[in-house]
């Protein structure tokens, strides 16, 4: 009788164990999701500045049409990127790299440097940009949650068979996050 106990008590603590593995897994990935989810709002906030960006350095550069046509191409290629964090990652890099080169040909015209609207649409860019890097350490910090939880034993046996897996981080090389600083003057 003690061993059928013992041997019960054992079951029971065994899918304890198993019920609070599963759910501290539950959680790190649900913080995961959570963070992805605020990332993707961030860039589409910058993906929906970048045309009225566009049109407003457009009517003062015209001769710039070969930069518009690859920012252009390069927000369609980011917004089509999809929620593989690698392939966003590379796809907003690469979004970036003209968007800062716009920003710059601003520099040759004091006009466009002047406007109200110009400021304000550059201040949203670099508000954003903030913001997307805020969330995305978030992000990145809930993958390293979970990536160690994942990996490690004895959860990485339950994490296996209940599919959870480990998580790619978020990267975007740093020289290519940060927007510009243009010094704006009203002339």
């Amino acid at each position: 009788m003690n061993a059928v106990v013992i041997f019960a008590g054992l079951i029971t603590l065994a899918a304890a164990g198993v019920i609070v593995i599963y759910n501290l897994l539950v959680k790190r990935r649900q913080l995961v999701d959570n963070g992805w989810a605020d990332i993707d709002v961030q860039l589409k906030r910058r993906s929906d500045l970048i045309p009225q960006l566009v049109a407003s350095v457009k009517a003062y550069a015209r001769h710039e049409r070969a930069l518009f046509e690859e920012v252009v191409a390069r927000r369609n290629a980011a917004l089509s990127a999809g929620d593989d964090p690698q392939a966003r990652g590379a796809a907003e890099t690469a979004l970036t790299r003209p968007v800062a080169r716009m920003i710059a040909v601003a520099e040759d015209y004091p006009e466009l440097k002047a406007s109200g609207n110009f400021l304000d649409l550059q201040k949203a860019l670099s508000e954003t940009e903030d913001r997307i890097e805020m969330a995305r350490r978030f992000y990145n910090g809930a993958v390293r949650e979970l990536n160690t939880l994942v990996e490690s034993f004895p959860v990485n046996l339950a994490a296996g068979a209940f599919g959870f897996s480990a998580r790619a981080y978020f990267e975007i090389d740093r020289a290519d996050r940060a927007v510009p600083s243009v010094a704006m003057e009203a002339h």
